[in-house]
């Protein structure tokens, strides 16, 4: 299972759609909020919880194995290791990440 959280709201990926995405992030940001996304992956052999740097989240407790190494390595070449994200980096991630959990 996969879900995405933006702000308050959290979807699993199915219903967590470009618009939907767009439409949460813009909005925390005309409102003055502190864009917050956090992807949580528990597949098969990967467990994990990935949050931009502008959440509040504790830091995980075991070395990643090769699969979610090459997660965290997507994470960062969508650039949401960084403060000042966007939608379409949100939407770009999911759509190579679907590609890879599968």
């Amino acid at each position: 299972m996969i879900t995405i959280k933006i702000g308050a709201l959290e979807r699993d990926l199915e219903n967590a759609d470009p618009s939907w995405i767009n439409q949460q992030i813009n909005g925390l940001r005309r409102d003055g909020h502190t864009v917050c996304v956090v992807v949580k992956i528990n597949e098969g052999p990967v467990h994990m919880t990935l949050a931009t740097p502008t959440c509040s989240l504790p830091g995980g407790g075991r070395p990643p194995n090769t699969l979610e190494q090459k997660i965290f390595d997507l994470w960062r070449k969508h650039h949401l290791d960084q403060r000042d994200i966007n939608g379409g980096f949100v939407v770009s991630f999911l759509n190579e990440l679907k590609r890879v959990v599968v």
